[in-house]
This record gives C-alpha cells, sequence and structure tokens, in this order.
C-alpha cells in the first residue's frame, strides 16, 4: 500500500490534532502493546503512537517492529511520536480519524 505525497499530507494536517493511543515504552513491544495497536488501526485507522524509548536507534528499530506486526504504513516520524496508517475496508465512519476529518485538511 502505497500512498501518494497528497495523501500522506493530508493524513499528517490530521495527525496533528490526534493524541497518542499506544505508548511503548521500555517493556518493548508485548501482546498487549501488539494487541492494542491492532484494534486502534481497526477503529481508527490513522493512530499517533508515543515511542518512550530514549534512544533514537531503539525508537527506530521499535518503530520498524511495529510496522512489521501491523503491516501499517510510516506517514510521519517525529521525535519520539510516530502516525501509522493502515486502511480498513469495514471502518465504522464514527471510530474513523480519516472519516472524521474527511473535510479539514489543516483548516478549522
Amino acid at each position: 500500500m502505497s500512498l501518494s505525497q497528497a495523501q500522506k499530507k493530508a493524513f499528517r494536517s490530521i495527525g496533528h490534532y490526534l493524541d497518542p493511543v499506544v505508548t511503548v515504552s521500555e517493556n518493548g513491544a508485548s501482546e498487549g502493546v501488539l494487541a492494542e495497536l491492532e484494534r486502534a488501526l481497526n477503529d481508527h485507522e490513522l493512530i499517533k503512537v508515543k515511542l518512550a524509548l530514549p534512544e533514537r536507534d531503539d525508537r527506530a528499530a521499535m518503530l520498524d517492529e511495529l510496522v512489521a506486526a501491523s503491516g501499517a504504513e510510516v506517514i510521519q516520524k517525529i521525535g519520539k511520536m510516530a502516525l501509522l496508517y493502515r486502511h480498513n475496508p469495514r471502518v465504522n465512519p464514527k471510530l474513523s480519524n480519516i472519516t472524521r476529518f474527511e473535510n479539514h485538511h489543516g483548516r478549522r
């Protein structure tokens, strides 16, 4: 699944207003973290993940592990925050961040 630059730009503008729904600490990607990541991606499609690890290399490795385990795509990574997207064809429109902010694109 490859997104165009325009789609990524729109998703980044939506992601600016999101709070992290999954936090990964030094305990790593446990079964609970992976289950919550899966649930969040199924419900919201576009989510923000906080990587609460002190070392940059550890954060990059953890993000790679989360992406591999979930099949999501990294939209943006800044510091300890990452924005992940995975399309769900049967998503609930009331929960999906994509459909809720469909006409937003950086404007209030």
